[in-house]
């Protein structure tokens, strides 16, 4: 019986699982009874009590008389917020300075490489040090703030104010027309596709889908009226009031984790178009195309199916480095739940298996959506 591998791999396995088994049941069983000698009650009924605690920064209606079961939605929005702006600003940052790096400007090419290398060589918590305590912390008071947008936008020290906006009727039937125009540019992109591929030819769908883009929420404008009206940030006594303000620990996470991540996206570029075959540029410039076009058309679309797997991890890694908000006190999850809560419930493993479970999620539901666009770029065997 040994001698056959197949049952000697299976029953390695199962002695595998068992051996890890038991070890969760001791850690649980010895948990469970550390927690009755000190007479710490578990569970997750603390959802339901009493926070008791304000934050500073909220996307959804909260006060200190909320649960915090609230406080743990609050501190999830506040995560999903400086993660998601990360990874677009970094992303959009990251794929310039990448294409930079290989630009035949001397200058260009030098400036990209030395951000790349200051930036990925600095520590990240120093980098949002620096932006919360040498520039943020600097700025003028709210009567000298300084003025964009005629007045729109104001920056000071207590954080960047932006014009609110406010739906009015016919919001809805605005953003129906929005996602109808999207709906349609989808489908008459795969019908133009599936043509494209019937004649050997190439069909533009740039122009018309642009239309439908634009024609749709023209319409509907016209017929419900304008939906959205802005309410622009107003100094009152000492403070601005009205708008959207974007506090300054936000802006110094955002900005480091942004321009921290961007380094290392652009050394991704850059070794994805160095990864396509330069006969590639050779044939596209030998048909009379511009060089932006040629990267845009040619390169850039073979060098994402190098790019995006490392660029996966790079979103991870983003979403996790966000917990180092704990040293600004930026309200989101580990500052809040894994801080605040955890230290005035002490239900210390409820807490943490959370905070764990959410990331885990974050990351895998992440790592799912790059997985599927992967797929959908790949190359398809014929």
């Amino acid at each position: 019986m040994w001698r056959d591998p197949r049952i000697r791999a299976w029953l390695l396995q199962g002695l595998a699982v068992l051996l890890a088994g038991l070890f969760f049941w001791f850690v649980i069983t010895n948990a469970a009874d550390n927690l009755a000698r000190l007479n710490v009650a578990s569970g997750f009924g603390f959802l339901q009590h009493t926070a008791g605690f304000g934050i500073a920064q909220t996307l959804i209606d909260y006060s200190e008389a909320s649960t915090y079961g609230r406080a743990f939605w609050v501190a999830l929005l506040n995560t999903l917020l400086v993660a998601g702006l990360g990874i677009i600003f970094a992303t959009i940052l990251g794929f310039l300075i990448g294409i930079a790096r290989l630009s035949s400007n001397w200058l260009v090419s030098k400036l990209a490489a030395g951000y790349i290398e200051i930036f990925r060589n600095i520590p990240l918590l120093l980098q949002i040090l620096f932006w919360y305590v040498a520039v943020l912390s600097n700025l003028p008071a709210p009567r000298d703030s300084y003025s964009f947008a005629s007045g729109g936008v104001l920056l000071n020290k207590r954080g960047l104010y932006l014009p609110e906006p406010v739906t009015a009727p016919g919001f809805e039937v605005v953003m129906a027309a929005v996602l109808t125009a999207l709906v349609g540019v989808i489908v008459w992109r795969r019908w133009l596709g599936r043509k494209q591929d019937q004649t050997n030819g190439v069909i533009s769908i740039y122009r018309a889908g642009l239309g439908i883009l634009i024609a749709l929420p023209v319409l509907a404008i016209a017929v419900a009226g304008t939906p959205v009206h802005f309410v622009a940030p107003e100094l009152r006594g000492f403070n601005f009031v009205g708008g959207v303000r974007a506090i300054p620990e936000l802006l110094a996470l955002l900005f480091a984790l942004s321009i921290y991540t961007a380094a290392f996206i652009a050394e991704i570029v850059r070794s994805g178009i160095q990864a396509v075959s330069w006969g590639q540029s050779e044939a596209a410039m030998a048909l009379g195309l511009r060089r932006s076009v040629v990267l845009r058309l040619v390169i850039i679309p073979q060098a994402l199916r190098v790019i995006i797997p490392p660029l996966t991890s790079q979103f991870l890694n983003l979403t996790k480095n966000s917990s180092l908000a704990a040293a600004l006190a930026y309200p989101e999850l580990a500052s809040v739940f894994a801080g605040t809560v955890l230290n005035q419930t002490g239900q210390a493993i409820e807490v943490l298996s959370i905070t764990m479970a959410v990331y885990l999620s974050l990351s895998l539901l992440t790592s799912l959506g790059m997985n599927f666009y992967n797929a959908r770029i790949a190359l398809v065997e014929r």
